[in-house]
This record gives structure tokens, C-alpha cells and sequence, in this order.
């Protein structure tokens, strides 16, 4: 199915639509009159399928962006081509706000919608830097650092053992470089009776407990350590959890309890010294409100492709400093996500760090041409747009079974 070919609904009926030609957008812009061809996808198969997306330009140019993973986004993306397509690349935010009214009736408030709408909006920052001759963190505002800091995402084959955490803490740090890792608590401790109710017994609290004890311990203060518990309790066992590991150097406790409730978020955040830390799942600076204004985390934690782009991360990272909230960016994304979240790190105040997810997949940083990441940091790029260059040899070898690569500039 030719999904550009789709009827727009909207067009018969909307008062608000954004396009240049609507709004009478026509005075010359010299050199930078510059029209968008064509937008492409191919997802790559790594640790997740990452959806890349890349928008051509009649001068030559193309951005490269991000979709957070999974399916469904090439499809959106193939659907709203034809309403960018003949537009300046350099208005990035009204095409953005374009796209989501474009999108009003098919669920543009949240989800895949706003995650593909994300992939496109990366893809605009890194052609609009080179159309401009900028990084991309300097269309965000400027830097406040030359090098954002990296944390681990860590895993091993014995995730519900807490020696085996600790010793691949103690690798990681040492052989690595990395000083911030995150492990996950949400493992089976063989001490669970009905895994559908949420509800942590008293051994399966203590299991968790001995991890970040021996993951702490060995780690000490050479490294910051954060653990992940991927929205899996109930209120009363989040509270219960959060309470016993006060006692340790925990970085960050994140997402124990479901995404949806806000006002149980607040709760759980509220009752304990744990920092606890939420936003992953939670869509544009309307869907992050509450989080921040109510402060119902200590720290919040978008996805750059996923939350709604790099504007929108910065946007919420304004939020978030305006109740002193450091902000830690969830990424499992490919070079190309995470260099977005490093530029958006370097343009905020209230960075903490940006998380990397696949330092066991080897040819990670064969994707792009530049290495990203170096014992734990990643030096922000003083080269146009995003700053990195796609290897499409290595690109092609990596494509999900089926796919096709997109095209060359």
C-alpha cells in the first residue's frame, strides 16, 4: 500500500493548517530558499529496530533523523511526506506543529504518531545545520558544554544474580571508562507467586535489594549507579521498594509503578528519599506537565525520538528548570538518536547525562563515520546538523530482513 497516497480528511475541514502556502509564507530568503524533495526510511536491525528517516532538499543537502523503534512509524512518516514536501526545512518548529494538525485526527496527541513525526524532526535539525552552517545544539539556543556525559545501560547473562551485576559493574568502570550505569530490577528473583498483579513479596523486595547493595558497594564513588524497573509494581510495592533501598547510593529509581497515573507517580516520588526518575513513555511538554508542576519525579527522563523531538525535549528541559529538575535522557537509540540527545544535553542547563543501550553490540559505531562515545563521554560535535555522516555500506548491512536501503543525497 502507497500510504502518501492516502485521502486527507483534515484538508476538507481544518481551520489551522500550517503549510507556507496558508500562511502566506513568500517573502525570498536568498541562499537559504531551500524546498524539501522527498523523506525516506529504512529501519536497521540492531539491538532494537531502528527506524532512521532522511529528508532530501532541492540544494543538495539531507538530515538524517530517528524514530524511536518498532513498527509502525515508516508507514506515518510515508503518510505525512506529501505535507512537508515543498517546504523550507529551516522551519522546523511550524513543521513540526504542521504535522501534528495534520495528524490531529489520527492520534497526534501521543504515540507512534508523535514518535514519527520525532524521526522527521531530527532529520530537520541536522539538514537545517548544514543548510546553516551550525551544529544542531546552536539551533537549540547554544551550549553550555563541550562533552555530555554517558551512562551504561548494563546488562549480563546472569541478570537476577547480584554478584554477576556487580561484576560486570566493576568491568564496565574499569575496562570501559564509563562512571554512570544503570542495571535492571525488574528480573526474576524465584521468589514470584502471580507476576500480573504487581505486587512485590517481602524475598522478591530483599533480591532487589541485594543487587543494588552489591552493584553499589562495588562500584563505590567511582561511579553513579541508577536501576530500571520498566513500569512493573503496584503503588504499595513501589513505596515499599523505594523505602528499603534509602539506605543506598542510588542514583535514580526508574519507572516502578505504570505510566499513566500521574497522580500514583506523585505519590510514590513524594513518600521517599529514593530519587526516582519517569518520562520515558510520557508523549510532548503537554504529556510531561504534570510531572514537572507537580513534582511527581526528582528527575525527568524523555526520549528525544520518542517524546516529540529535539525542540520538544528542550522545551520540556525549560520546564523541568523551572521546579530544579535535572533532566537524564532515555535512549536505545542508534548514532544517529543519540547524537540528537547529546546536542539537546549540550543545549540545557539541567542535563544529567544520556543513557547508551548497546555497548554490547559491536558494530554500533560502525554506523555512522565518526566515533561518538569514549569512556564514558561523548565530545559534542562542532561539525553542521547532527555532526555525524551515515556509512551506508554499513548501513546495508545491518537493514532488517527486507528492507530496502534509502536513497543516497
Amino acid at each position: 500500500m502507497d500510504y502518501r497516497q492516502l485521502s486527507d480528511p483534515n484538508a476538507e475541514y481544518t481551520m489551522r493548517d500550517l503549510s507556507a502556502e496558508t500562511m502566506g509564507l513568500s517573502a525570498s530568503r536568498g541562499p537559504r530558499d531551500v524546498e524539501i524533495t522527498d523523506v525516506q526510511t529504512t529501519v536497521v536491525e540492531g539491538n532494537y529496530p531502528w527506524t532512521l528517516v532522511r529528508v532530501y532538499t532541492d540544494a543538495g543537502l539531507v538530515g538524517n533523523g530517528e524514530s524511536y523503534w518498532g513498527a509502525g512509524e515508516q508507514e506515518i512518516i510515508e503518510r505525512v511526506a506529501p505535507f512537508i514536501e515543498g517546504e523550507n526545512p529551516l522551519d522546523i518548529d511550524r513543521l513540526y506543529e504542521h504535522l501534528v494538525q495534520k495528524l490531529s485526527g489520527e492520534g497526534s496527541i501521543s504515540g507512534k504518531a508523535i514518535s514519527a513525526i520525532s524521526g522527521i524532526e531530527l532529520a530537520l535539525h541536522d539538514v537545517a545545520g548544514k543548510i546553516l552552517e551550525v551544529p544542531a545544539y546552536q539551533l537549540l539556543g547554544g551550549k553550555y558544554r563541550d562533552e555530555m556525559r554517558i551512562y551504561c545501560d548494563c546488562h549480563t547473562e546472569e541478570e537476577a544474580d547480584p554478584d554477576a551485576c556487580a561484576d560486570e559493574a566493576e568491568r564496565v568502570v574499569e575496562e570501559l571508562g564509563y562512571d554512570a550505569l544503570k542495571f535492571d530490577l525488574d528480573v526474576p528473583s524465584g521468589h514470584e507467586r502471580d507476576r500480573a498483579n504487581r505486587h512485590l513479596r517481602g524475598p522478591e523486595i530483599e533480591h532487589k535489594a541485594e543487587i543494588v547493595e552489591k552493584v553499589t558497594e562495588r562500584v563505590g564513588d567511582r561511579a553513579d549507579a541508577a536501576f530500571d524497573c520498566h513500569w512493573s509494581f503496584s503503588t504499595g510495592s513501589a513505596h515499599r521498594l523505594a523505602e528499603r533501598l534509602e539506605e543506598y547510593d542510588v542514583w535514580w529509581l526508574e519507572d516502578p509503578v505504570p505510566p499513566e497515573n500521574h497522580d500514583v507517580q506523585r505519590e510514590v516520588t513524594q513518600r521517599t528519599t529514593t530519587p526516582i526518575t519517569a518520562g520515558e513513555n510520557v508523549y510532548r511538554d503537554h504529556g510531561q506537565r504534570r510531572l514537572l508542576q507537580e513534582q511527581a519525579v526528582d528527575i525527568i527522563a524523555p526520549d528525544v525520538p520518542r517524546v516529540g523531538g529535539m525542540r520538544q525535549s528542550r522545551k520540556i528541559a525549560d520546564l523541568a528548570d523551572l521546579y530544579y529538575i535535572p533532566v537524564a535522557m532515555h535512549n536505545v537509540s542508534s548514532p544517529i538518536g543519540t547524537m540528537a540527545s547529546i546536542h539537546v544535553g549540550a543545549a540545557i542547563p539541567n542535563a544529567l547525562a544520556v543513557e547508551y543501550h548497546s555497548y554490547e553490540l559491536g558494530w554500533w559505531s560502525d554506523l555512522v563515520e565518526e566515533d561518538i562515545i569514549h569512556e564514558g563521554y561523548a565530545e559534542v560535535p562542532e561539525k553542521p546538523g547532527l555532526g555525524v555522516t551515515l556509512d551506508l555500506d554499513a548501513v546495508s548491512d545491518h537493514l532488517a530482513e527486507g528492507e530496502t536501503l534509502f536513497d543516497e543525497a
